[in-house]
């Protein structure tokens, strides 16, 4: 995977997106992208754009045409996505020199601030728009979510690394043996699954005021609901937290009832995220831009960090200090 980014040259770039019928004026400059790689250009008529190169092997074309029409029927709703361009056939995703990627238009703006309670507001109103197009369909080619068997996965993935000493190996597996079991006995029923954004952080929210778009759908799946708001709220004090739960709540409401039982989802999906999360770095650690990007991965006391966090963590799927 890695060598094949690394082929990825700015004449590669240029010449895809020329083959697609766009011109730019000038060299496109890269975006900071991981798993995949992402850049921005001006074309002939000034017009801004983002060209996204998938990374090969991890989405079949079915996975992302998926992505690509769930991203045109919620834009056609009025919903504020980043919908991908789309040629005179009808065509969003493209392929040359053995790259496959998809244009964007340009979408300025900044992240969100957390702190700002009319920001959180208007965050719950655009993720209740989100919802109520999303629910009214399913995807057939996207990821549906399964903790016991993305979990597993993710400690496969973890332990085929080869990161850790024989110590660390039994700390680990013994901890992700304790979550499986504590996530067997919540009640997942009470969030039935719905199209998600999947990856619904700070970073994928771009906007000025209090107007947001939604972004870079890459990660998006079959989840419950909670799943693309549980990531806006702060992890502090129960008050803090409340504070901001009723200002999403309140934007949520103009369009939709807030799914209050999901609330309960909340701390294992954080489990299965910082499990997910450290899986993903390890998988991609041969991508030259994953060590400049994430140095402190290659730390020696890494493991028994993440070890103590998901110990810690254990602890909250017993205890949630938000619903005591």
């Amino acid at each position: 995977m890695a060598q094949a980014f690394s082929a990825l040259s700015p004449d590669t770039v240029m010449s895809a997106v020329e083959s697609a019928g766009v011109y730019p004026a000038a060299e496109p400059f890269a975006l900071n992208s991981y798993e995949n790689r992402v850049l921005t250009f001006q074309d002939d008529e000034r017009t801004r754009w983002i060209a996204k190169f998938y990374r090969p092997g991890r989405w079949e074309n079915a996975a992302i045409v998926e992505e690509h029409g769930f991203l045109t029927e919620l834009a056609k709703a009025g919903v504020p996505v980043n919908a991908p361009w789309r040629n005179a056939a009808g065509l969003s995703l493209f392929e040359h020199g053995g790259f496959r990627f998809a244009l964007f238009p340009h979408c300025p703006g900044q992240a969100p601030e957390l702190e700002n309670p009319a920001h959180l507001f208007a965050l719950g109103e655009l993720l209740g728009q989100l919802h109520e197009s999303s629910e009214k369909s399913a995807f057939s080619h996207r990821p549906r979510f399964d903790h016991q068997s993305d979990i597993k996965d993710a400690e496969a993935r973890v332990l085929a690394s080869a990161r850790l000493n024989t110590q660390e190996r039994r700390a680990y597996s013994s901890v992700i043996e304790r979550t499986l079991k504590a996530l067997s006995n919540v009640d997942w029923s009470v969030g039935p699954l719905i199209r998600t954004h999947g990856d619904c952080h700070l970073g994928n929210i771009l906007g000025r005021d209090e107007h947001f778009t939604l972004v870079d759908f890459d990660d998006c799946m079959m989840a419950p609901a909670i799943q693309d708001i549980w990531m806006l709220l702060p992890t502090g004090e129960p008050q803090s937290w409340q504070v901001a739960l009723d200002e999403v709540v309140e934007g949520y409401e103009q369009v939709r009832d807030f799914p209050r039982a999901q609330l309960a989802l909340i701390e294992p999906l954080r489990a299965y995220r910082l499990i997910r999360y450290t899986a993903w770095l390890c998988s991609r650690w041969s991508d030259p831009a994953f060590p400049r990007a994430f140095p402190w991965f290659s730390d020696r006391g890494y493991w028994d960090q993440h070890i103590r966090q998901l110990e810690q963590q254990l602890l909250q799927l017993e205890t949630p200090h938000w619903l005591a």
